[in-house]
């Protein structure tokens, strides 16, 4: 396991720190404590965090344009002005459904959103993986467990997702125009048997897939061809997701939780919860922006 330079971002103990992101016009990151309700906003410049309470959980934030963002919700899209936190429906997501709430999920790069739900208490199938596309919400894969490392390769042909219960990393062939399934998902990594779970992912200039292992205290690194190429010490047991930030996108924001830890569990894991970053040596790129209307 590599050990790389490292350092706290934030360090408030996230109870379930996910979805984060990344504004290269503003230097500034974004994620979220999905249990507590709470966005934060980060000035890479100054070092300066900004929490933004919510009035319910939200798991992934999409730019749309200067002035508003999307934030997929337990019950539906939301667009928010970034201004004053404003939030405004725009399309429901299983909001008949109580028992659910989002979970991972990214922009294709051309502007499509891949958005994943799971049961609250993470209950066997009560998921699915969702694309929104110019005001279409539709259904692409149902009886996911928990929805997670759904990102895409550069050239929009690919895309990797995982149900962390299960412990495969998938790819499928997708049409780079639209970000609609071409193919079948079909295995890229067997994780089954080894040390913690698949959770949150990004992929770099290079096609490279960064995947945080809840529970391993780590980030690995996947080939397109489906190799591990690199493991990375985070200092945290329950790493959930990265994204690369900074000017040069060469610095990897990781966050962390403790859901499911007890006291016990805390103690001896004194970063549990907290938002990294790390010096992996490797190029990122820009999170694409949502596009909401016609072409």
């Amino acid at each position: 396991m590599e050990e790389v330079g490292t350092s706290i971002l934030c360090d408030r103990h996230c109870h379930l720190g996910e979805g984060c992101t990344y504004d290269p016009a503003t230097d500034t990151a974004w994620w979220f404590d999905i249990l507590e309700r709470t966005l934060f906003e980060a000035d890479l410049g100054s070092g300066a965090v900004t929490s933004h309470t919510l009035p319910l959980m939200a798991s992934v934030l999409a730019f749309i344009d200067d002035q508003r963002q999307l934030l997929a919700a337990e019950n539906g899209l939301y667009l928010r002005d970034i201004a004053d936190g404003r939030l405004a429906l725009l399309v429901p997501l299983e909001a008949d459904n109580a028992g659910t709430r989002s979970n991972d999920g990214r922009v294709h790069p051309c502007g499509a959103l891949w958005i994943g739900t799971m049961g609250r208490n993470a209950e066997k199938g009560a998921g699915a993986i969702y694309r929104f596309h110019r005001g279409e919400l539709l259904r692409l894969y149902a009886g996911i467990t928990i929805p997670n490392a759904i990102c895409f390769s550069p050239d929009g042909t690919t895309a990797y997702f995982t149900d962390s219960s299960e412990g495969i990393l998938y790819r499928v062939a997708v049409d780079p125009s639209d970000a609609m399934p071409t193919g079948n998902p079909e295995t890229l990594y067997d994780h089954r048997g080894g040390a913690g779970s698949l959770d949150g992912a990004v992929v770099d200039s290079e096609g490279l897939i960064w995947n945080a292992r809840w529970g391993g205290s780590c980030i690995d690194v996947y080939t397109p061809e489906g190799d591990r190429a690199r493991t990375l010490r985070v200092p945290a047991t329950q790493p959930s997701c990265p994204v690369f930030v900074g000017r040069n996108f060469n610095s990897l924001l990781v966050t962390t939780a403790w859901e499911g830890m007890d006291e016990q569990a805390r103690a001896a894991d004194p970063h549990h919860g907290r938002t990294f970053i790390l010096d992996v040596g490797a190029r990122g790129r820009p999170e694409p922006r949502i596009r909401l209307g016609p072409a």
